[in-house]
């Protein structure tokens, strides 16, 4: 639209933006009382072409502006083509016609402009609340303010954060332009306009020249003051009633008008050949009889900033996204890691993590390139990450992807967490290489039970370990109180269904709101699946209501339990429906840990909320009573599970004891499910550390089970390739292998494994050989970290390093990171890195198109060692029944002892020729898996 066009629209609308007298800002978008007209300000610019043409003048500098503007956000869709800056206008006030001039511009330009209309007498808490919720939201770029006069104050305008501050009304971008900063920082428009008009209209150079501000204040005075004195100018600032006003008129070169001059000043005090520019509208309306005096008497220059205002707030508007799109793009890290100085005798893992202070997360988050609205800050050290950022940073390369296994483990335990933290310790304390460690969140009942926590130990551990190892930020409460919803809503839904007609059902499923009977989304899909295509609930047959609110659940097939995270026993089995409101119905049910629900793998295998959610409502939870699977969106509550589990899929960012960043999320266990953290996780971690980082991540018990399923499932899910696997081993587990003594945890160990014994070494070690040809049946190199105890000879720990690199290891380190930290791991670093680099022939062990027994023998034989498999009755009947109903085509998720390759956990070393027994074969639809379950 032409710069003519738009002056004819209103001067009073568009001059409005240009300042206001009293506390409000001046600043473009700050509307004063409705004054002028469309008529008002045509005659205006009748006046100012017979006077020499400055309206045209300013025409083409407000033309120049939107043209120069309009290519610059061109240039930046071109590289960004789905981009949309979003301008946001919140107005509390009765000017209208101005947001045309607004609309207009950034039409022109190509800019986006929403328009938010509070009531005229809104509350500062009111406009505060609104603009903080376009704060938050990612799709609006820059937010401007039209209030009344009164209603500006300085909680409103720092309400607005400074990057979407397209007046530059803030004080930290007042402050960046005090500084000089003025790439970083919006600069009021009026102030712009005004220097604009100086420079190109009335004023070859203001450098030396006396500038007099009368009736500004607030942000605008600030501006001009600032931008006038690095040209050069000097400045004065007054209000009209000062006492002096008159010499000071006098003295003037240039005045700068921001309010209505009262009528008891005369004209005759301006100099005559003044340059004025007005900020306010009245000034040049004729109201007051001065301005034409002034113009016709050809005395002095009278310049309005007007639209051209408008036209640099648009011009601010390019910027902020320009800004906004270089502040999305992959930051470098800045990380400064936290000192260690260990101690010798290394002491509690306790006493090592409350030694150390560690990194506030907001700092930790900025180190590694995360922006501030993409964290939830959860206390002091703990902080959710957004999925919002693999969107911003979809096009970055992602690092290098390392999987952490172990042998089989023994009571004597391996350290798989310590190697893991240490090694990132190595990675990014010591080789300044970018990082991430993604751990499982440990559930209580092992942190209580035997094991002990899992956030590492000695110098290699997550801190604060007490907030790693209980409750964390409420990820497994929100899997029990989703989990136990539907248990309840099984219940629930066969009790009604005994005790209610099918019209009863119906009423209570589809009831009539505002006489109003509708279906829910889920009730249409229902509907749908069970080939019944209406949509208006009056129109349904008694068969087809009846076919709708039953889903004649067999009590006898329930496979969903409720869960706890805590170890009770006496909740192993239980009986419900006792109370007499449950008229009879009970049955034999149980609890099991929380963190052997489908909801946790779901949530480790998800890769978005919308996946999650469908995931979700394919959960099968029993069969109905045609041996149909009946599943959670049968039951109508996948919307409900969802809401409880929107916070859950967000990672949770800690640190390490060296500073370095660590994700933790889901915990699934290794034995019925994938033992494996999640795959969101990873793959933020992924982008996070760019493409020459390295993402660390732990698999559940041996390479034999949880290395397994994470190539084979999780890999599946994510579409990631692993780059190398660390494979976990210990001289005093390697000896029980090899036919040491049994060992009791909290007992003394027997003087084979505190002694020096190469036999028992070299025999055990055939376990690590056999786990070496497990990862190599994937085609991933392997690199065995020994880990070190100092009961271990120099002897000892060669003979293990070199059979595993006779073995087919790429290489094969000691590690003391447990006593040293990062420092200690730092020859297992140099060798992941190189390992890295070497050729990767990545494969699945099996296609998901073979049938499940198939699947179920390949790794029997292959992983295992088995000479083959056994399948009783109920195994082979729940095989049958699943391919019927479709899920043949999901992998395999092995229930299995991890204390041996076999099925039986005393067979320790590499057991042959044994036939592997499956007892009973139940699924995961939600998770995306099928598990056998392996003997006892």
């Amino acid at each position: 639209m032409r710069f003519s066009a738009l002056c004819r629209l209103s001067r009073g609308a568009a001059a409005s933006l240009a300042g206001r007298k009293g506390p409000a800002p001046l600043q473009a978008g700050s509307p004063a009382t409705r004054r002028g007209t469309a008529s008002t300000w045509g005659r205006w610019e009748k006046q100012q072409a017979g006077g020499g043409g400055s309206c045209s003048a300013r025409g083409s500098a407000a033309g120049e502006i939107i043209q120069s503007s309009k290519k610059v956000l061109a240039s930046l869709q071109k590289g960004h083509p789905t981009f949309m800056p979003t301008l946001a206008i919140v107005q509390a006030s009765d000017e209208d016609l101005v947001q045309e001039i607004n609309q207009n511009f950034a039409k022109e330009i190509g800019l986006h402009v929403i328009h938010i209309c509070l009531p005229q007498g809104s509350s500062e808490d009111e406009i505060v609340g609104e603009i903080l919720r376009l704060n938050e939201d990612p799709t609006v770029h820059g937010i401007a303010l039209h209030l009344s006069e009164n209603a500006y104050s300085t909680k409103i305008l720092n309400a607005v954060k400074p990057e979407k501050d397209v007046d530059g009304v803030s004080d930290v971008n007042l402050g960046r332009l005090v500084r000089g900063d003025t790439y970083n920082c919006s600069v009021s428009p009026t102030a712009s306009a005004v220097m604009e008009l100086l420079d190109k209209i009335a004023v070859k150079t203001i450098d030396g020249k006396k500038v007099l501000l009368v009736g500004t204040c607030g942000p605008l005075e600030a501006s001009l003051q600032c931008l006038l004195q690095r040209k050069g100018a000097m400045t004065m600032s007054c209000q009209w009633k000062t006492q002096q006003l008159q010499s000071k008129l006098h003295q003037a070169d240039v005045v700068v008008v921001g309010s209505t001059k009262p009528k008891e000043i005369p004209v005759s005090w301006i100099r005559p050949g003044t340059t004025i520019v007005s900020c306010y509208p009245d000034f040049l309306s004729g109201e007051h009889g001065y301005g034409q005096d002034l113009k016709y008497s050809n005395q002095s220059a009278v310049e309005a900033v007007g639209p051209l205002a408008i036209a640099v707030r648009m011009q601010n508007m390019v910027k902020t996204s320009e800004r906004w799109i270089q502040s999305q793009q992959y930051r470098e890290w800045n990380l400064h890691c936290l000192k260690l100085q260990p101690l010798s005798p290394v002491p509690s893992d306790i006493e090592i993590s409350r030694g150390q202070s560690p990194k506030a997360v907001d700092v930790l988050a900025k180190e590694i390139g995360l922006l501030a609205d993409e964290i939830e800050i959860y206390g002091q050290t703990k902080a959710k990450v957004r999925l919002s950022l693999l969107e911003r940073l979809k096009d970055q390369p992602d690092g290098k992807y390392v999987l952490v296994a172990g042998i089989t483990p023994t009571p004597l335990g391996e350290g798989k967490s310590t190697v893991t933290i240490g090694l990132v310790q190595a990675l990014t304390a010591h080789l300044n290489v970018n990082s991430f460690a993604c751990l499982r969140q440990p559930s209580q009942g092992p942190t209580f039970g035997v094991k002990g926590g899992a956030a590492g130990g000695g110098y290699a551990q997550v801190i604060p370990m007490e907030e790693f190892n209980l409750h964390l930020t409420g990820d497994i409460h929100a899997i029990t109180a989703a989990n136990n919803l539907l248990a309840a809503a099984i219940d629930a839904r066969i009790l009604h269904e005994s005790t209610q007609s099918d019209k009863a059902l119906y009423n209570r499923l589809v009831p009539v709101v505002n006489s109003v009977r509708e279906f829910s989304s889920i009730q249409l899909a229902r509907l749908k699946r069970l080939g019944i295509n209406k949509t208006d609930p009056g129109t349904l047959t008694a068969d087809e209501i009846s076919k709708f609110v039953r889903l004649d659940i067999d009590p006898s097939t329930i496979t969903w339990q409720r869960v706890l995270d805590t170890n009770d026993r006496f909740l192993r089995k239980i009986t419900v429906g006792q109370a007499n409101t449950e008229k009879g119905f009970f049955r034999q049910a149980q609890f099991d840990i929380a963190v052997a629900s489908e909801i946790m793998a779901i949530l480790a295998l998800t890769t978005s909320l919308a996946d999650m959610k469908e995931r979700l409502g394919k959960m099968v939870v029993a069969n109905d009573k045609n041996g149909q699977p009946v599943t959670a969106e049968d039951l109508g509550v996948t919307g409900a599970l969802a809401v409880l589990m929107k916070d859950a899929i967000k990672p949770t960012l800690m640190q390490t004891l060296e500073g370095t960043p660590v994700f933790v999320h889901a915990g699934p266990f290794a034995n019925i499910a994938h033992g494996n953290s999640s795959v969101l996780a990873d793959k933020i971690a992924l982008k996070l550390v760019g493409e020459g980082g390295f993402v660390v991540t732990e698999a559940g018990f041996g390479a034999d089970i949880g290395m397994e399923k994470f190539f084979n499932i999780k890999c599946r899910a994510s579409g990631l390739v692993p780059s190398v696997v660390v494979l976990v081993a210990t001289v005093r587990a390697l000896k029980m292998h090899g036919g040491g003594p049994n060992v009791t945890a909290g007992a003394p160990l027997k003087k084979e494994y505190t002694e020096e014994n190469l036999q028992l070494v070299a025999d055990g070690c055939c376990n690590l050989q056999k786990q070496i040809q497990i990862a190599q049946l994937f085609g991933v190199p392997v690199v065995v970290a020994l880990n070190v105890f100092k009961t271990d000879s120099h002897a000892e720990v060669d003979l293990v390093c070199e059979i595993a690199k006779q073995s087919g290891a790429f290489d094969a380190v000691p590690c003391n990171h447990w006593s040293a930290g990062g420092r200690g791991a730092v020859e297992l670093a140099q060798a992941v890195r190189k390992a890295a680099s070497q050729e990767n022939s990545f494969k699945y062990l099996y296609n998901l198109e073979l049938p499940i027994i198939e699947k179920i023998r390949i790794i029997a034989q292959k992983v295992y060692g088995a000479e083959d498999i056994e399948l009783s009755p109920e195994a082979q009947s729940q095989i049958s029944r699943y391919s019927k109903q479709g899920f043949g085509n999901l992998p395999i998720c092995m229930a299995k002892t991890h204390l041996s390759l076999s099925h039986q956990p005393e067979r320790k070393g590499v057991p042959t020729g044994f036939i592997l027994p499956i007892s009973d074969v139940r699924a995961s639809i939600g998770a995306g898996f099928i598990y056998p379950l392996v003997g006892t």
